[in-house]
């Protein structure tokens, strides 16, 4: 019988095969029983089920061997056994066998022992034989796992005559013999190299996305101390020819720049080997690592000569080592003592001074002329205060979070709130170890993972340490809302949140900070009020005369890291986060359960993943009432004055990054664009933004109690102040029956589904002015100021998201001034203009009666101020109620003070633009009817352009009505400014028809006496007239508005994003393009996003056609508030701006009043169209594609430009209401 036949049985069979006192009997039993006994099925892999059978025949092998020697050894006992007991059969009372029976018992007896032997010995060798080559397979497998884990250093080469180099030890010199060879070897694109870029554009866009992943990696490895990991994945990418195509110059050059920081000269040529053999020449930042790793090391001279003359041979100038690449000092210093050693006499070269850039943009030559005198703002404060204040600004951005207080009301601290706060207070501890020992075992995974030379999140997570990383993903637990969060927005947030503190993190370990601090207290010097400084500079101007250029900035990690880093960050808090049931059912058990549930919700007919708290998590924190919010750094006013705009990547906040324009996370075009802009060309927005953020505001300290008065009661929406959730509507109580008929349940759905979108919404209102009113409290009694940057067009806007100047009635109410400057013989008049202003009574009146109106009304303003919420209220009744409180308690001060005209005021005055848009097309094109409508030519009365288009759209509906339009009949009566306001005034900025007609059908819905059954018919009818009249009243405008519209959609055909240069200089592109999909696979879910702002998509046509016109006159009233701010700071004005909209001191409107008019009028003196028919020619016309026939389509339409009218523009000098 063969040992594999009876092989089941031998978990039972062992025992007997087994000779008695043999030691490790039962270990082996069980390896067998483990291995024979059982057949169940496994869950161990098919690697793992073949590794156990082997080693099961293994074992049965020695048990055959140890049967073998036993019968080899009882064979002739056996026999003697066998004869003796048939001897004796008969005394036992048997009948004695025949002799050929006795014969018989004892012949086939020794056959039998001889043919198990052959069998057992045959056996013997097969299994021999299995077991030789299961330990072959194991040691593979191990020596295999080994190298897997070895990080290699030395590259596996395609090139034959490279590899030779490399492997030939006799005939290799010393490591500088084999770089000066490898710098003198030429570059050769090698025929097995990866594929050529593919023509599809989602495949190159993928491939692209590939190649950013892995160079952030590489960079990420050195700077997180992983260096030789980088070193790793770069020699395994490059040894596969699959993924040999995809890397980059600029990836050897990340790991050649980390060994040459670390000094490794033989790595340093490794990298030069796979360079070469990519077939790609050094560039400068290569030969820029090999001089400063031979600076390091101090090696001889020769070997740096022959360097810098295969630099001079490639066409590369040592002195460009220091001007064009962006080294940090250490860098710069290595590189420095490198060719000194080769030149002794060779110095760095200077940067060149900031006062030789000139601006070409004539509208900036008053601006920077020095022989005009300029009188420039200081701060308020005196040097030693504000260096104070730069402490505590400081501060906060090192800790890279600050904690307000909440202005929720207080809970009594009941039996119940403490052991709410007690019980979270305990959790988050546990919490916390959980998450860390989670994150770091996420962390070996990763390292794995990167080991098999593939790039992985490891290095990002070696950012930051553990406890940080769970700090921040706590934070964001508590900031959850009710109804949870998308996975892909909350992604995003953490990734963004970690690079940030990665930054900050970075400038904290090196010099930069102490650095910062020296050049910024020398920076206050000209800003303070008690210093004075030898030449009166711009701020910009000033910082940069201080010291050389900033440190290299970081440069931001690729949207599909951010979000994946996010994501896997996410997804450790979902799976490590959990609580007791108990906290959830009263009757539960000690149970755990997750505090984080991701499920699926539909957005905007979208599904989409969610992060959703557990309701009892929420009611948790809601009896715990914890009266603590947490905020980042840069979502916070500033506390001393920001840093002066200097380049694209460098200003106002101290440590945080922030963007010069904002833009879509992942889109870059804006940025290289701006990067690829001469410098000079940017100071006029430099400037103007540098100017908005020096302005310092305080918190209005009387409006904000009371506002928080109505906020800690029950609200009050009709004053903006939103409700608490306690006043959300409640679904229906009663229960539907069984027997109820389909429209009860589906009116019981709609309201339920009504109920929860007010929920939401309320929330999301409560949210927003909890957290502006918990700053404002927070910043009570500090200065503080807000950053500026701007848009892809131009336009400025905070920095800090959540309380500026930008928002509501109600969070402009609460800023005021810091600097009060006395009102003067008039500013008391425009503060009693302003006031009618925000009340929305008088629009169509001039000044003089205004004013008259604000005499007749003193008493109510009065009250107001002295009895806001208990008298008359009048206050209340304004289209901007909470200013015109402010203002009602600031003319009351005055008109009480002893001396009104030297009352110090730090009430911010506005002057609005009337309709600005349709002001700057009706000067682009001199149309003297639509400049007069828009109040571009003096008047007496302000002209309003609302009701003109109403009065005529009015004609025209008579006239219909008389020939028996139905329609028009049932409109009678029914239109007016209202109706027609929202469409006139979004027209210039690019609504459609479909949109106008939306806009005006919610106006019709909201008259009462209106038949509703008319609406979309009136709709439809009014949308069109207003199109019309719009057409009879600015016919240049339309003429200009369809040239624009035609040109971009021309444009977008030819394949490109329509691009422009705004008059002070700032290049503009439109970020409108196909979407393009990312995915990132693998855990609780796959992500899919689209990004539209990808340059490397086809242009979208219709976004860039329909977007062209807007953007162009947004870049317009961008220009003319910047040229604004700039001249209103040289004449020593307070000034800020809402676009559109001007703010400054009340004794300084007239002032203000003249710059503006006189900045508009010298904006639209240039010609500005013509201009951009220039650039847009030169950019999208010329060259070898000129001869294409759409290009030649292009070139037709773009030197057709709009006819002018004859409106003389100076007129604008003297209009009253022009701003107003």
């Amino acid at each position: 019988m063969s040992a594999l036949r009876w092989g089941r049985g031998a978990a039972g069979l062992g025992w007997a095969l087994w000779p008695a006192g043999r030691s490790g009997v039962l270990a082996e039993e069980g390896a067998l029983g483990s291995v024979w006994g059982c057949r169940g099925s496994s869950s161990a892999s098919p690697c793992e089920q073949e590794r156990r059978r082997d080693w099961g025949h293994a074992e049965l092998l020695e048990v055959l061997e140890a049967r073998v020697r036993q019968l080899q050894a009882d064979r002739v006992s056996a026999v003697a056994v066998k004869r003796l007991d048939t001897t004796r059969l008969p005394e036992a009372g048997g009948a004695q066998l025949p002799r050929k029976a006795q014969t018989a018992a004892e012949g086939p007896g020794l056959e039998l022992s001889g043919r198990w032997a052959q069998k057992l010995d045959k056996e013997k060798h097969v299994m021999q034989k299995r077991k030789q080559q299961l330990e072959a397979k194991l040691q593979q497998r191990a020596e295999r796992r080994a190298r897997k884990q070895q990080l290699r250093v030395e590259p596996q080469l395609q090139s034959g005559r490279l590899a030779a180099r490399l492997q030939r030890r006799e005939h290799r010199g010393p490591w500088e013999e084999q770089l000066a060879w490898l710098l003198q070897e030429a570059p050769r694109r090698l025929s097995l190299e990866g594929p050529a870029s593919p023509a599809d554009a989602a495949a190159r866009a993928r491939r692209e996305g590939q190649q950013q992943r892995l160079l952030a990696f590489l960079e990420c490895c050195v700077l997180a101390g992983q260096l030789p990991l980088a070193h790793h994945v770069l020699v395994t990418q490059h040894g596969r020819s699959r993924q040999r195509g995809a890397l980059t110059l600029p990836m050897y050059n990340a790991v050649l720049l980390g060994w040459a920081r670390q000094g490794s000269f033989k790595e340093l040529v490794y990298v030069f080997f796979m360079l070469k053999d990519a077939g790609f020449a050094p560039d400068l930042l290569s030969y820029a690592a090999a001089l400063q790793c031979m600076g390091r090391l101090d090696r001889n001279a020769s070997a740096i000569q022959r360097c810098l003359k295969q630099m001079a041979h490639d066409g590369l100038q040592p002195q460009a080592l220091f001007t064009s690449l962006s080294l940090c000092k250490e860098d710069q210093a290595a590189l420095l003592r490198a060719l000194r050693k080769a030149e002794p006499t060779f110095s760095a070269p200077q940067p060149p001074l900031p006062v030789s850039q000139l601006n070409s943009s004539p509208l900036l030559r008053e601006i920077y002329n020095k022989d005009r005198p300029a009188s420039y703002p200081r701060q308020h404060l005196p040097l030693k205060t504000l260096q104070g204040l730069f402490q505590q600004q400081l501060s906060v951005e090192m800790a890279t979070t600050i904690t307000v207080d909440s202005v929720e009301k207080a809970p009594s601290l009941t039996t119940e709130v403490l052991q709410a706060r007690k019980t979270l207070q305990g959790l988050r501890a546990q919490w916390e170890a959980e998450l860390c020992r989670a994150l770091r075992e996420t962390k070996a995974s990763e390292a794995h993972a990167a080991r098999e030379g593939r790039p992985t999140l490891f290095p990002y997570l070696c950012l930051l340490s553990e406890g940080e990383f769970a700090g921040l993903l706590l934070q964001t637990l508590q900031a959850l809302p009710p109804q949870g969060e998308s996975l892909l927005s909350l992604a995003q947030q953490l990734g963004l949140r970690i690079f940030n503190r990665h930054v900050v993190q970075r400038k904290r370990l090196t010099e930069e900070v102490r650095a910062l601090e020296r050049r910024y207290f020398k920076y206050l010097h000209l800003l303070a009020s008690d210093t004075q400084v030898a030449v009166s500079r711009l701020p910009r101007q000033h910082w940069e005369a201080l010291g050389a250029p900033e440190a290299p900035h970081e440069q931001p990690w690729p949207l599909p890291v951010v979000v994946q880093l996010g994501k896997q960050l996410a997804e450790v808090l979902v799976q490590t986060v959990r609580m007791p049931s108990h906290l959830a059912e009263r009757q539960g058990s000690c149970k755990l359960i997750p505090v984080l549930y991701h499920v699926y919700s539909f957005r905007s007919f979208r599904q989409i993943g969610i992060l959703k708290p557990h309701p009892a998590f929420m009611q948790l924190l809601a009896t715990a009432a914890e009266r603590t919010m947490t905020f980042e750094a840069a979502e916070v006013p500033m506390l001393c004055p920001p840093l002066p705009w200097t380049s694209p990547h460098s200003g106002a906040f101290l440590l945080s990054p922030t963007k010069l324009m904002r833009s879509m996370e992942g889109t870059v075009q804006h940025q290289r664009l701006l990067e690829g802009c001469p410098p000079a060309e940017l100071h006029g927005a430099l400037d103007a933004l540098t100017q908005l953020g020096n302005c310092a505001w305080r918190v209005n300290g009387r409006v904000l109690d009371l506002v928080l008065t109505l906020f800690t009661d029950k609200g009050c929406p009709r004053l903006g102040v939103p409700a608490p959730p306690s006043e959300a509507p409640r679904p229906p109580a009663d229960r539907l029956s069984a027997d109820a008929s389909p429209e009860q349940k589906a009116q019981l759905r709609r309201e339920l589904a009504h109920c929860l979108k007010v929920a939401r919404e309320m929330h999301s209102l409560r949210s927003d002015a909890l957290y502006r009113l918990s700053l404002a409290q927070h910043l009570r009694h500090r200065v503080f100021w807000l950053p500026h940057n701007m848009d892809f067009r131009g336009r400025t806007y905070p920095c800090p998201p959540h309380f500026n100047h930008l928002g509501s009635d109600l969070a402009r109410a609460l800023l005021e001034f810091a600097e009060g400057r006395p009102l003067g013989p008039h500013g008391l008049d425009w503060l009693k203009i302003h006031l009618v202003n925000l009340t929305g009574l008088k629009k169509r009146d001039s000044l003089q009666a205004r004013l008259a109106f604000a005499e007749e009304v003193m008493a109510d303003v009065l009250d107001s101020a002295d009895r806001p919420l208990t008298g008359r209220k009048w206050w209340m009744e304004a289209d901007e109620p909470w200013q015109a409180l402010a203002c009602c308690m600031e003319i009351a001060r005055a008109v009480r003070a002893p001396d009104p005209a030297a009352h110090i005021s730090h009430f911010p005055v506005h002057q609005d633009g009337s309709c600005n848009g349709l002001q700057h097309y009706a000067a682009l094109g001199r149309d003297s009817v639509g400049a007069a409508s828009v109040n571009l030519v003096p008047s007496d009365l302000p002209q309003d352009v609302y009701s003109g288009v109403a009065t005529q759209v009015e004609v025209f509906r008579r006239q219909d009505a008389e020939q028996g339009v139905r329609v028009a009949q049932v409109l009678e009566g029914f239109i007016s400014r209202k109706v027609v306001k929202q469409t006139v005034m979004t027209v210039v900025y690019g609504v459609t028809r479909y949109g106008g007609r939306l806009q005006i059908e919610k106006r019709l819905r909201e008259l009462s006496d209106f038949p509703q059954e008319f609406v979309w018919e009136a709709s439809h009818y009014l949308v069109r007239q207003v199109f019309n009249s719009l057409q009879e009243m600015f016919s240049g405008t339309r003429a200009i508005q369809r040239w624009l519209a035609e040109s971009a959609r021309l444009i977008a055909r030819t394949g490109s994003a329509v691009e422009w240069v705004t008059p002070l200089g700032i290049p503009i592109i439109q970020p409108y393009h196909h979407d393009s999909k990312v995915l990132i696979s693998g855990g609780i879910q796959s992500l899919t996003f689209s990004n539209s702002g990808d340059a490397s998509q086809k242009p979208n046509t219709l976004k860039q056609k329909n977007g062209f016109p807007p953007n162009f006159i947004h870049s317009l009233d961008s220009s003319h508030m910047m040229l604004t701010a700039l001249h209103c700071y040289r004449k020593g004005l307070t000034f800020v701006s809402v676009h559109d909209c001007f703010w400054t001191h009340a004794a300084d409107v007239a002032v203000m009043n003249q710059v503006c008019r006189e900045q508009f009028v010298r904006l639209h003196s240039q010609p500005i169209l013509h201009d951009l028919s220039r650039f847009l020619v030169e950019r999208f016309c010329s060259g070898p594609r000129s001869k294409n026939v759409r290009v030649s389509r292009l070139l037709d339409v773009l030197l057709s430009v709009p006819k002018t009218g004859a409106f003389n523009l100076e007129q604008v000098k003297q209009s009253t209401y022009f701003f107003s």
